[in-house]
């Protein structure tokens, strides 16, 4: 009799494992492009894989998805390594930690661990706050860093860079910089635009407009190469790193393990180029987001 309960158990557990295994992969996102294309990457990757999967990667903004993440509602999804500074606000992380892609990334994967969230392997991206210039500024007065852009300022340089005024205001953007890297712009070094956005900052300096010769932008702009800017290097860490990398329940990892080896891949091919070039195709040529991400998986060997 013993034997027999015994194996009514082990059946009905068998038979449970084998349904949550089963249960559709939700795959989540933020809405802008650049994590669009990602969480494309993501689905179209696990349904080539022959999983079950759902797609929601237009299902919000970084809070909407952290909400449904946490309450099990979607499996997966692309998140920044950087904004561990806000997910975990009780750990108090440091401009210098949170300027380390190695450090950031490490503190991200070891707190979201008692969230039951792993983080695989980051893209080599950073997508975080930078100065551009034009390319022909850059070009001629060996301009590559934001230090070499100190230098150039301190020496006397012509500058004048357009913004938002979260870009000028906030601690952790442009003060950031001339605090790291010892220059201080002057209120006519400043062309501030309320409400503006990176592309219609760039477009000033890309023109030339009321004597712009640089823009906010994010690192990963497509529309950078476009406009033939510069997005200058910050070697001081001065901005917090923000890599993507896939985050999944951890229990829908154990569930299906191969996941990590297949993300991981796709991930480790991502760098700087390519992702603004991937950005520019959905934000300037208007080709979805899918289309982008299925063309460069192929492309890869990453999709049958």
């Amino acid at each position: 009799m013993p034997s027999k309960l015994n194996a009514v158990l082990m059946f009905t557990v068998a038979a449970l494992i084998g349904s949550a295994a089963a249960k559709p992969i939700v795959v989540g996102g933020k809405l802008d492009p650049e994590a669009q294309i990602l969480g494309q990457m993501i689905y179209l990757t696990l349904k080539d894989a022959g999983l079950e999967v759902t797609d929601k990667t237009s299902l919000g903004d970084t809070g909407v998805n952290r909400k449904a993440i946490l309450a099990g509602e979607i499996d997966v999804y692309p998140e920044y390594t950087g904004n561990a500074v806000y997910l975990f606000p009780n750990a108090k992380i440091g401009a210098k930690q949170a300027g380390n892609s190695g450090t950031i990334y490490g503190l991200a994967r070891q707190l979201d661990t008692k969230n039951g969230i792993t983080w695989l392997r980051p893209a080599a991206v950073n997508n975080t706050w930078v100065i551009s210039v034009p390319q022909a500024l850059a070009t001629a007065n060996k301009l590559s860093s934001v230090a070499d852009l100190a230098k150039y300022i301190n020496g006397g340089g012509t500058f004048k860079i357009a913004g938002s005024p979260e870009y000028f205001n906030r601690p952790d953007t442009m003060p950031a910089f001339e605090s790291a890297y010892g220059f201080k712009l002057k209120p006519a070094q400043e062309l501030i635009l309320a409400g503006a956005t990176p592309p219609q900052a760039q477009q000033a300096a890309a023109n030339g407009t009321n004597g712009v010769n640089a823009a906010m932008a994010y690192g990963t702009d497509g529309t950078l190469d476009a406009l033939k800017l510069v997005a200058l290097k910050d070697p001081k860490g001065a901005q917090a790193v923000y890599q993507p990398a896939p985050i999944i329940r951890t229990d829908t990892l154990k569930a299906n393990p191969q996941i990590a080896e297949m993300l991981n891949k796709v991930f480790a091919s991502i760098d700087q180029p390519t992702l603004q070039k991937l950005n520019g195709q959905v934000a300037l040529e208007g080709r979805s987001a899918q289309d982008v991400a299925s063309a460069y998986l192929k492309s890869k060997g990453l999709l049958k």
